[in-house]
């Protein structure tokens, strides 16, 4: 995916490129005189003779293939600091709605919290200090969807990384991975979590990003294509179980297998389990259910089994993890939780 949409003056077609990216779920009326159009073009006119192209075009971008609703998406492209002084909350409460001020004013609130020094860069926060932070955010709004713009802004940031200075990129990249992509766990916004943490692995350690990255690509699509068999296999045993779920499969991305390389002290190729699999059921017993169909199918590995819906991690995070010897003696870590 490209940084951001623009590479140089703003013309009309990139405009109503824009406007079809954002508006295409929109009936014809709305996609004229919306309150959509009306950000986008809010935004596009704030970037109007600068350097940088708008951030908050490209955080709206992120949070629309999230799928989230159009207050989020107006909210994130007003939040842009370039409308802040023509834009007060007021006037953005008269022209877009109570929801989407009240959501300005809570992202603008949260933009207040400092970036970590170049100092930082090497340093992890303690567990205990980087928790007191994620509180502390998650406390200060009534609205997580303003949190969500911020992790989507943190994504846009991170990509536009590669320009930067080295202790600059050092400093966000550590910041990221201590505060950001456990807060987005905690939402469980998966997406952002996984790109949250790779980009900031990428810039903490461009070496052996690279090297890994080289290596999970060598096989990718063979790789995708046993793990949409895998998972195929799993909705099939459910269905016939009578249990409803989603069941989603990924290669595992790069930061939790270069995690895991360093818990266990092997090489990627060493290492077995780089195939993941998510089941999103309604209940609980559905969970255990689930669990006991995947163990049915195929031979488990005891020793990674954990059960962190009877005894939650720390962080309120619940879910059943499981690894199974799946076709061809391929390890697959299967997580199992409800929505």
């Amino acid at each position: 995916m490209k940084h951001s949409y623009f590479q140089g003056p703003i013309d009309k077609r990139d405009y109503d490129a824009l406007l079809a990216e954002f508006s295409l779920d929109l009936d014809q009326r709305k996609a004229e005189r919306g309150r959509l159009p009306q950000a986008l073009k809010l935004a596009v006119e704030a970037w109007d003779g600068q350097d940088h192209p708008p951030s908050s075009i490209d955080t709206a971008i992120i949070l629309k293939q999230l799928g989230v609703d159009e207050d989020t998406l107006v909210a994130a492209l007003l939040t842009d600091a370039r409308l802040r002084d023509d834009w007060p909350e007021d006037r953005v409460r008269e022209t877009f709605g109570d929801a989407v001020a009240s959501l300005t004013r809570q992202v603008n609130w949260l933009n207040t919290f400092k970036e970590c020094s170049q100092a930082d860069a090497d340093e992890e926060t303690p567990p205990h200090k980087a928790e007191t932070l994620r509180r502390m955010l998650l406390a200060t709004v009534d609205d997580v969807r303003a949190v969500l713009i911020k992790l989507a802004w943190r994504v846009q940031r991170l990509r536009g990384l590669p320009g930067e200075a080295e202790p600059v990129r050092r400093c966000i990249a550590r910041e990221t991975l201590d505060l950001y992509a456990p807060l987005a766990n905690r939402l469980g916004v998966a997406q952002l979590k996984w790109e949250l943490e790779d980009l900031s692995f990428r810039h903490l350690h461009p070496d052996t990003y690279r090297e890994l990255a080289r290596s999970m690509d060598d096989n990718r699509a063979g790789r995708e294509a046993w793990i949409e068999d895998f998972v195929g296999r799993v909705r099939s045993a459910l269905a016939e179980a009578g249990i409803e779920a989603e069941v989603y499969g990924r290669p595992k991305h790069l930061y939790s297998i270069w995690k895991k390389m360093q818990r266990k002290g092997v090489s990627a190729r060493e290492l077995a389990d780089l195939l993941a699999v998510r089941v999103i059921v309604q209940t609980v017993p559905q969970c255990y259910m689930a669990l006991g169909v995947v163990h049915g199918l195929w031979q488990n590995l005891p020793h990674e089994f954990d059960d962190y819906i009877a005894h939650p991690k720390d962080n309120g995070y619940q879910s059943l993890h499981t690894a199974v010897i799946g076709p061809g003696g391929r390890v697959v870590e299967i997580q199992i939780r409800t929505e």
